[in-house]
């Protein structure tokens, strides 16, 4: 069920996840040993103040603690520092947060599993051999980046040991003033606590913690006496966005600050030919006007203003060089499935050319179309260049390609940049691309000395967007005797990492894991099972999309699983539990059964659905009911059951899987980006519309914590969602999609 590999030398590479960065195959015997990277915060630490590790800083003003992985409306910032917090025994009101520099020390090991080309259900010793190869590998390249539902897997450890490390320092501190040995002094609200009853605040310690040297050798505390994580927690930016008063990218302002709006080659990556700024430069508010890579920036007195002036430029767009029609799109997608372009087989079992012989054969195809990732906050950024120096403030996924990015264009050397990391209202991948960055740079760099803010029109986002893989597949299956015998799944799609890495100029993924996430990884004991998938090249550039591969393939595999199930005569969830081979994702199915009192049919014009996808290590099953009226499809309600091993903070984890399963939703019965004349013929909400108020059901969650490792949930509720709905609107009404978005074929209520 696994690639196989020489014993002389294991390759790391063909990664592929939410943003992820690789640089192609490695060689486990030639990885450099590189020295342990600075504590950033040592930089400008003031007088009488203490940072034992990367994450912590205690001033006589007070306690800071650092959370890097990017906050794009996920709430990891909360969870990073309850993590940290729950070590230190710190209240949640008793320390400030703030993203920290970028720094290779904050290099995400979260992302081994998807270095890694084994199963996730594999713990075989060569599968975590390979998984600790490329932790060492993370580790020397100092990859810091947020994606692929990694933060908590990443931080799990090392922020409890940040704050069991600030804990023990502490108290030696204490020690050190009192006398007391260490043994007798304890830990409460941010304070050591001395025998009798008092207290030195943590502050007061600074001083004299920053002359110790920090306590490396520390215990962990068992999950038993934890206060923090596991418990009902409010999220540390609810009260400041429900007030208005979190600072998003998109509020900052600065003196001085002038506004700056693009409007860009709607033919994605072609240039612009010629422009007349004639109408334009009249308008009120308008500075300046100038060529910018592919297009034209209009600077004014406020960001309206330059959005209007923008619009009114007429430009001059050269040819994409991706069809310009949305038919001849899904042509180029047809036109892959040849042998010669299979990127690779990912799984072969048993004989499928016999088995198939044997029976009657069931074939099926699926589409899934380009999609936007439409975040709330459209792309912005504010840049300040000087002759010496280039800064950047917005909400990015990866922090330190951001420097990189604004020192290559100002033509300084990447110490000369700094990047400030801002809160983003959303991201759905959209915030691991640097558009915005590589604009506001471009402008800020011919105003020298001037701060100003980019913002992107609604409008410019979705024409700019590198959306979701467009994708296909082409199933054959065969049931013998009741039982599913054979399933060869053929999958097609946009690889959209090697897009992003393109556009990063960097090496290619070979092969690419997330065209067939979600389908080469199933738990199913099916005795001839086959995954090939094929990488379509030519077509729009593409990027990662919240749960990247697994949403399309995951929509082809258990689309086409109910169909093998039903022509089996078997019911859909019962047959998965019996098909499932590890035990921790039986219990998923298991427990959705349960909580869903599935117990067949419904009848009535009602039906029930089921879904069942692992993806980024969480297996996920979704069963959902609906109602066919005499108006449309009535989403009734939904039950999910997701295994991370352990949910850490019960009220997020609700929410991201409530979250993730509307975002699912309302995308496959709604959304799809389609091309004429070589642009997104959707530029707004109205028209790639998500799910509404009134479609959305009562969704009930339960975490389970069977998996023998701590994962993230951000992205792994969003695949099984369409293919549970689609399967639901088959039980109530016969009607097999095979197409997203659903509402082609059918009317939602």
């Amino acid at each position: 069920m696994s690639p196989t590999y020489s014993r002389r030398e294991f390759l790391i590479g063909s990664a592929a996840l939410a943003g992820g960065v690789a640089f192609g195959s490695y060689s486990l015997g030639v990885l450099a040993t590189t020295p342990e990277p600075n504590n950033p915060l040592l930089t400008g630490l003031g007088p009488e103040s203490a940072t034992f590790n990367p994450w912590v800083k205690i001033t006589p003003e007070g306690i800071t603690l650092v959370t890097p992985h990017a906050d794009v409306g996920q709430g990891v910032v909360a969870i990073q520092a309850a993590l940290i917090a729950e070590e230190m025994d710190l209240e949640l009101a008793q320390f400030d947060t703030d993203f920290g520099p970028p720094s290779p020390v904050y290099y995400n090991g979260g992302l081994v599993e998807e270095f890694a080309p084994f199963m996730a259900t594999d713990l075989s010793p060569e599968a975590e051999a390979a998984r600790a190869a490329a932790l060492q590998w993370l580790k020397e390249q100092g990859m810091q980046m947020t994606g692929g539902s990694s933060t908590v897997p990443d931080s799990y450890t090392k922020l409890r040991v940040a704050g069991a490390v600030a804990r023990e320092t502490l108290k030696a501190a204490a020690s050190k003033r009192t006398g007391i040995p260490v043994s007798e002094l304890g830990t409460k609200a941010g304070a050591v606590l001395l025998p009798g009853g008092a207290t030195i605040p943590y502050t007061a310690l600074a001083a004299a913690a920053a002359t110790l040297a920090p306590i490396e050798e520390v215990t962990l505390r068992d999950p038993s006496q934890w206060r923090l994580l596991g418990k009902t927690m409010q999220r540390l930016d609810v009260e400041a966005k429900c007030t208005g008063s979190l600072q998003f990218g998109i509020d900052l302002v600065m003196d001085g600050m002038v506004y700056a709006a693009v409007k860009l080659n709607p033919h994605k990556g072609a240039p612009m030919t010629g422009f007349n700024a004639g109408k334009a430069e009249t308008m009120p508010g308008v500075q300046q006007i100038f060529p910018v890579t592919n297009g034209i920036a209009v600077v004014a007195t406020n960001t309206w203003y330059a959005m209007k002036a923008a619009e009114a430029v007429e430009c001059q767009w050269a040819e994409a060089d991706y069809p310009s029609e949305q038919a001849d799109h899904w042509a180029m997608v047809e036109a892959t499935f040849t042998p010669d372009q299979a990127d690779k087989i990912w799984r072969k079992d048993g004989d499928m050319e016999k088995a198939l012989a044997t029976a009657e054969v069931l074939e099926a195809e699926y589409r899934v179309p380009y999609a936007a990732h439409q975040p709330l906050e459209p792309l912005n950024a504010v840049a300040l260049v000087r002759d010496d120096s280039v800064e950047v403030w917005t909400g990015h996924q990866i922090p330190q390609g951001v420097e990189q990015m604004a020192a290559a264009l100002t033509g300084l050397q990447p110490e000369q940049a700094t990047f400030y990391n801002q809160y983003s209202g959303g991201s759905f991948g959209h915030r691991l691309e640097f558009e915005h960055v590589r604009y506001a740079v471009e402008v800020a760099n011919k105003m020298r000395g001037t701060p100003v803010k980019l913002t992107f029109s609604r409008e410019e986002d979705f024409l700019q967007d590198f959306p979701r893989q467009i994708g296909m597949g082409r199933n054959r299956g065969a049931v013998k005797d009741g039982k599913i015998i054979a399933a060869d799944f053929h999958i097609a799609t946009t690889s959209a990492i090697r897009s992003m890495f393109g556009r990063m100029g960097m090496p290619s993924t070979d092969p690419d894991s997330q065209i067939p996430s979600g389908v080469w990884n199933m738990t199913y004991g099916i005795p001839n099972f086959r995954t090939t998938a094929y990488a379509v090249t030519g077509l729009s550039p593409t990027s990662s999309w919240r749960s990247v591969g697994a949403v399309t393939a995951g929509f082809i595999g258990e689309s086409f699983i109910d169909e093998l199930i039903h022509a089996a005569g078997q019911d859909p969830l019962q047959a998965r539990i019996e098909l499932c081979t590890v035990d921790y994702h039986r219990k998923v199915l298991e427990a959705v059964a349960k909580m869903a009192d599935w117990d067949g049919p419904l009848g009535n014009g009602q039906g029930r659905g089921v879904a069942f996808v692992e993806s980024f290590g969480v297996p996920v099953a979704e069963v959902i009911d609906v109602t066919a009226t005499d108006k449309g499809i009535r989403i009734d309600k939904v039950w999910v059951a997701a295994d991370v091993g352990g949910v850490l903070d019960p009220i997020n984890f609700e929410n991201q899987v409530q979250g993730g399963v509307v975002w699912g939703l309302g995308h496959a019965m709604n959304c799809e980006l389609t091309y004429a004349d070589g642009r997104v013929q959707q530029t707004n909400f109205h028209v790639h519309e998500g799910m509404r108020i009134h479609q959305c059901p009562p969704i009930e969650v339960m975490g389970l914590a069977n998996g023998p490792k701590i994962r993230g949930i951000g992205e792994p509720p969003v695949p099984p969602a369409g293919p549970a709905l689609a399967n639901a609107i088959f039980a109530a009404t016969g009607q097999r999609i095979r197409e997203m978005p659903f509402n082609k074929f059918i009317n939602f209520v």
